[in-house]
């Protein structure tokens, strides 16, 4: 089922042409990962699916009724400020306990309901933050850049996660990622942007599309540990790290001049 669709989408910030020609769907249950270099417009294109930035031309088609859970790339909070994650979570809105109860188990982090904000360890805040970002059950959820500042593992655990997620909602995601090397090893479509959309498709193709070299140089494909999401295959059929065979011929990927 599609979610969304953007077709020849332009954005423009302070008089400048930051997105440029944009065509994406995203189809319910699939995880997507945006790659691209810093300035490339991966954190516009995300606030201008949840509206807070206005197109200067094209079409944004949502499915009506459609949820979005938004996880930011960075939220700064008043380390002074008393405030317990139980609390955090009905802001704006008061949320009923079960619902809290209920996001914080799926966000992988049920005991820190009365942990004070303050205190959190990176890996604990970024998964408040989702938490958050599911109190709504997204049909779609958006993450910016969610693992920064997340070690190796931390990184692996939060990405283990938002598989878990997607498989209890049924719901698609949208995901900005900076680390090329741990490009998110459950993505069904890479998309890389820079101003516009160079090429997309399964990673391993992506990698070795001259528009992507071009971006990120020849060997960079090389470094990269590829994964291949498999919904009939269990975790240990390819373990973190396990390179994957080469990709049939049926792969797909799109490029654009």
């Amino acid at each position: 089922m599609r979610l969304l669709s953007i077709d020849d989408l332009h954005v423009a910030l302070g008089g400048r042409i930051v997105l440029e020609g944009i065509d994406l769907h995203i189809d319910r249950g699939e995880i997507v990962t945006l790659i691209g270099p810093n300035g490339s417009g991966k954190s516009t294109l995300l606030r201008t699916i949840i509206g807070a930035v206005r197109p200067a031309h094209g079409r944004l088609a949502r499915q009506p009724g459609l949820t979005i859970g938004y996880v930011p790339q960075r939220l700064a909070i008043d380390a002074t400020l008393p405030m317990p994650v139980a609390r955090f979570l009905s802001l704006p809105r008061r949320r009923p306990a079960h619902a809290v109860h209920q996001a914080l188990a799926r966000a992988g982090v049920p005991d820190l309901e009365d942990r004070q904000m303050a205190v959190l360890s990176g890996g604990q805040f970024q998964r408040i933050l989702l938490a958050r970002a599911l109190l709504e059950k997204p049909d779609l959820l958006l993450l910016d850049e969610a693992t920064q500042g997340l070690d190796h593992r931390g990184t692996a655990d939060f990405y283990r996660q938002i598989e878990a997620v997607r498989r209890e909602l049924g719901c698609a995601v949208l995901m900005v990622s900076h680390e090329l090397h741990v490009v998110m090893r459950a993505a069904d479509r890479v998309v890389c942007l820079n101003g516009r959309i160079c090429c997309q498709g399964a990673l391993e193709r992506v990698v070795t599309s001259p528009a992507y070299r071009a971006l990120f140089g020849p060997d960079t494909g090389d470094a990269l540990a590829f994964y291949r999401h498999d919904h009939g295959r269990h975790e240990h059929d390819h373990p973190a790290g396990t390179p994957v065979p080469p990709a049939s011929d049926a792969a797909h990927l799109e490029t654009t001049s």
